[in-house]
């Protein structure tokens, strides 16, 4: 008997790296093996050095294919030597969680995505723009919520994969989604996102729907898509002054932040459309229009979490993760 592997790996694309995968066949029993990919087709490697290898990092089930099948998320590592390739950065998310392990970190993320069909976000007409925004946003009917069945499937098969499923919801411009994964460690998080964009992007494929992390998919008066990132510690979780001092030093390398949160971050935090300037930083109570929003509930209970708005949709999960965890551990 066997089973099926999904091997999923980042990609060297520029500006964003895209998910590739394949399926490799696999004795029962066994654990899924160290396997290899031709890098000169994933921007990775030269032709003439073309071999990189895979390691696998984080298994769970394969919802889409059921009975022992499993996703396998892997770092990618230099023939050579085995490193970790350049590209690989969950190497540094693990080194940056394992040095700050006595924080206990915990990570949700909220995924904004865009459904496109023929060359058009779902739902929106061959002709012209639909309705502006305003009732799309947690809508229910039809003509409001487009892509419904699809988010529907996405979510049961993230909850039959294990992951830490939170929810979902329209978002407000038509034919645009979001779901939540978290509360969880850093490195968890960040291969949970990754196995639930895979399930996205495969299920949309059945239904002949594209899926777009573009930080701005619609030019002009709509809604970018960001990734919001919720954070504690342990300090955080116990004292409101933990979080104060978290903002402040996010605040400190607030240039760091923005050149690590995605591509095209410049045309979706404008100042408009529920965003802070990428140009100015600043944190507040409720406030969505600031880089950091502190939730109303934190600010009364003295104590909880943070949600740093400034991730774009395409953001790179290890890297948001890395980047918040290292600025605000390290300055304590």
């Amino acid at each position: 008997m066997a089973y099926k592997a999904e091997y999923i790996w980042l990609d060297g694309t520029t500006p964003t790296a895209q998910l590739r995968s394949k399926t490799r066949v696999v004795e029962s029993g066994h654990a899924p093996p160290i396997w290899g990919f031709d890098g000169s087709s994933t921007n990775q490697a030269p032709g003439d050095k073309s071999d990189c290898v895979l390691r696998p990092a984080f298994v769970c089930p394969d919802p889409t294919r059921g009975a022992d099948d499993r996703l396998v998320v892997c770092e990618v590592l230099l023939a050579k030597d085995m490193s970790p390739h350049p590209t690989n950065t969950r190497a540094a998310l693990t080194r940056a969680a394992e040095l700050y392990v006595k924080h206990d970190a915990w990570f949700g993320m909220e995924q904004e995505y865009t459904f496109f069909q023929d060359g058009r976000p779902l739902g929106w007409p061959e002709a012209g723009f639909p309705a502006p925004q305003g009732p799309y946003y947690c809508s229910v009917g039809s003509g409001l919520a487009f892509g419904r069945e699809l988010v529907e499937q996405h979510m049961d098969a993230c909850l039959r994969a294990g992951l830490a499923f939170a929810g979902i919801n329209a978002e407000v411009m038509p034919g645009q989604w979001e779901f939540q994964i978290g509360a969880i460690g850093p490195v968890a998080m960040a291969d949970q996102l990754t196995v639930a964009r895979w399930l996205l992007h495969r299920i949309a494929e059945a239904h002949g729907v594209s899926v777009s992390l573009a930080a701005k998919p619609v030019k002009g008066d709509w809604n970018g898509a960001g990734c919001h990132t919720n954070f504690s510690t342990r300090a955080m979780r116990e004292d409101y002054a933990a979080i104060i001092s978290a903002c402040e030093a996010l605040g400190a390398r607030a240039a760091q932040h923005i050149a690590g949160y995605g591509h095209g971050i410049e045309e979706r935090l404008t100042g408009h459309h529920e965003t802070c300037s990428y140009a100015m930083f600043k944190y507040g109570v409720s406030d969505r229009g600031a880089s950091i929003r502190i939730p109303w509930h934190v600010a009364k209970d003295k104590k909880g979490y943070l949600e740093d708005r400034r991730p774009n949709a395409n953001c790179d999960p290890y890297t948001v993760c890395r980047l918040i965890l290292e600025t605000v551990c390290s300055a304590v």
